[in-house]
C-alpha cells in the first residue's frame, strides 16, 4: 500500500483537447445589443438562467478582452463598419454569434437602410432564431458554440496565424520597397531640377556680366 500511495498520478491528454477544454468553458462576451434582442440577453444573466453555469458570466464592453460578439438586434449601413472595426480589435480567436432575425437576416426591416444579415460584413459562427429569441435558445447557442470550439485545431490555428503575419509580413516588405524606390525616384528627380535650376542661374549671371 506505501508503494502504491508514492506513485505519481499522471493524466495523459492532447494540447488541443486542453486547450479546447479551456476555452469552451471561459467564452466571454461582448454584447453589441442595438435593438430588443438585447433585452432578451440581459435577462440570461439573472439568477433564473444563470449565465456562470457555462463560464460565459463575464461580460465584457471591451473587444480586446473578449471572445464571442454577440450582436444583438438591427445592423444599418451607418453602423456596419462600427461593427467591422469592433470585430477586428477581438484577438485571436473569436466567434461571432447572430442573435435574433435582425441580426441574422435583417428581420422584417426591408429597407434601404438595414444590413440584410450581419454575415454580410463579418462571419458568422452561430444564428439564433426569433423576434426576439428566448434565454434558452441563446443558451442552446452557446452549447453549439462550445462544440464547435471542441472541434478545433490549436496547433493548426498557430500554424495558420504564423502563416497569415508572415504574408503580411510580405506585404509590408513590398510596399516599404516600392515606396523607398518612389521616394529615391523622387529624390533623383529633386536633384536634377535643382541642378538645372543652378546652371540656369549661372549662365543668367554670366550673360549679364558679359554684356
Amino acid at each position: 500500500m506505501g508503494n502504491e500511495a508514492e506513485k505519481p498520478n499522471i493524466i495523459t491528454s492532447s494540447l488541443d483537447f486542453l486547450v479546447n477544454w479551456g476555452r469552451s468553458n471561459s467564452l466571454w462576451p461582448f454584447p453589441y445589443g442595438t435593438a430588443c434582442c438585447a433585452i432578451e440577453f440581459m435577462s440570461t444573466e439573472v439568477g433564473r438562467y444563470d449565465l456562470s453555469r457555462i463560464g460565459s458570466e463575464y461580460v465584457r464592453f471591451t473587444p480586446r478582452q473578449s471572445d464571442v460578439l454577440l450582436v444583438a438586434g438591427t445592423i444599418t449601413y451607418k453602423q456596419a463598419p462600427i461593427l467591422k472595426r469592433i470585430y477586428e480589435q477581438m484577438a485571436e480567436p473569436r466567434w461571432v454569434i447572430a442573435m435574433g432575425a435582425c441580426a441574422s437576416s435583417g428581420g422584417f426591416y426591408d429597407c434601404y437602410c438595414t444590413v440584410p444579415g450581419i454575415d454580410h460584413i463579418i462571419p458568422v459562427d452561430v444564428y439564433i432564431g426569433g423576434c426576439p429569441p428566448r434565454p434558452e435558445a441563446f443558451f442552446d447557442a452557446m452549447f453549439d458554440l462550445q462544440k464547435k470550439v471542441k472541434d478545433e485545431s490549436f496547433m493548426k490555428q498557430r500554424a495558420e496565424s504564423v502563416k497569415e503575419q508572415l504574408e503580411m509580413i510580405k506585404v509590408k516588405t513590398a510596399e516599404a520597397k516600392r515606396e523607398a524606390a518612389a521616394c529615391a525616384r523622387e529624390k533623383v528627380v529633386d536633384i536634377k531640377d535643382f541642378m538645372k535650376e543652378k546652371q540656369e542661374n549661372l549662365v543668367k549671371k554670366a550673360q549679364f556680366w558679359k554684356e
